[in-house]
């Protein structure tokens, strides 16, 4: 049992030196522009988020509008 757990640990290792990690690898870079790449995705997706909450929120305004306006008439 303990053998499987070193081997998984073993591979994950593995595999996670291959993935590509949003940060400057240069050891010169300081603060924030070290993290440039995961800041402007981060910001990216907050956009997104908010973005995509506006519609959502428009869209079931004016269908709950049309749904009360049709159920009035009938």
């Amino acid at each position: 049992m303990f053998q499987k757990i070193s081997t998984f640990i073993g591979e994950v290792r593995g595999e996670l030196r291959k993935a590509t990690w949003p940060w400057d690898s240069d050891p010169k870079a300081k603060g924030f522009k070290k993290y440039k790449e995961l800041v402007d995705s981060t910001v990216v997706v907050m956009i997104a988020i908010v973005l995509l909450g506006g519609f959502v929120a428009v869209s079931d305004l004016l269908l709950s509008s049309a749904i009360k306006f049709v159920s009035e008439l009938f």
